[in-house]
């Protein structure tokens, strides 16, 4: 019986791993992608303390190093549902059933679709949710970028720098940025804001060919682009869970600032859960959170 099992491994799932390893607690931490989370697609991290500039990549090789090295174990396997008993707990998986004393769930989230038709379909054949993993083909193409957020923002400066012409797509004219990302987006010469539209149309056969919009006034607006980069949010990824843990009208895990959830014994951690903030530095402060209340709860109820 492993005393936690972590759901997930990205900055928080990690984090929780280490504060537990150093704890000299039994750890295994359940993933069913890649290592490191949504920080993966972030090319250049400016807001972490200690690490000016670092990319994504890099920063979750070293979190996940580190908990190996201090003796985590690490498997790739998704997790399908999680189970509670008096005595102990059940993780469920596509390929086994591990028992537990506690489980942290650091399940964060998915990329938000804007379920139109032609978007599955020209999945990898012009449409992408990750900038950084798939601008470069689009080298001196004409591109679209949808959203408001510092993601969205984001993978427009990146691919200023890669294509021919970027449009920037906003449902509303406001952008969830701070000035100085915006000042940095407003200086680009082959950028141009579209505000106040939404994709009502995706265009294409074995590639994507070109959008319609539809601005707040019903006027029609065509881009013939190459790619489509959807930016418009996350999921969190619970649904394996609604039937145990409760959960807000988002999908998000109801959990205090300690990230209890409605089970003694399982708690919940980063982006998956309701907070005011999500960031790379909540995600790793909750994911040390949830481990030590883990290990509290370990020692008073297993002592």
């Amino acid at each position: 019986m492993y005393d936690i099992v972590i759901v997930g491994s990205g900055p928080s799932g990690l984090t929780a791993s280490i504060y537990a390893r150093r704890s000299n607690k039994n750890v295994l931490v359940l993933e069913s992608h890649t290592y490191g989370g949504q920080i993966i697609n972030t090319l250049d991290i400016e807001n972490y303390p200690a690490e000016n500039h670092i990319s994504g990549v890099e920063l979750a090789n070293k979190m996940y190093n580190q908990a190996l090295d201090l003796g985590a174990k690490i498997k790739f396997e998704k997790v399908i549902d999680i189970k509670n008993y008096d005595d102990y707990k059940e993780v469920i998986t596509n390929k086994n059933t591990y028992k537990t004393k506690t489980i942290i769930l650091s399940t964060g989230s998915d990329n938000r679709k804007l379920n139109i038709k032609g978007e599955d379909e020209l999945l990898g054949k012009g449409i992408s949710y990750c900038a950084t993993c798939d601008g470069n083909f689009y080298k001196n193409k004409d591109v679209a970028v949808i959203g408001s957020g510092i993601t969205a923002v984001e993978d427009t400066i990146y691919l200023s720098d890669i294509v021919n012409k970027v449009y920037l797509i906003n449902r509303s004219n406001d952008f969830k940025v701070d000035e100085s990302l915006f000042q940095k987006l407003s200086k680009l010469n082959n950028v141009e804001l579209i505000l106040n539209s939404n994709i009502t149309q995706i265009n294409g056969k074995d590639k994507l060919e070109n959008i319609e919009l539809t601005d707040k006034e019903n006027n029609k607006i065509n881009l013939n682009i190459q790619g489509l980069f959807i930016a418009i949010g996350r999921v969190p990824e619970n649904q394996n869970f609604a039937k145990l843990i409760n959960l807000d009208d988002k999908g998000y895990i109801i959990a205090n600032e300690n990230c209890h959830t409605n089970i003694d014994g399982i708690y919940a951690s980063g982006d998956n859960r309701t907070k005011s903030l999500r960031q790379l530095v909540t995600a790793t402060s909750d994911g040390a959170i949830a481990a030590t209340e883990a290990i509290k709860y370990i020692n008073k109820k297993y002592k």
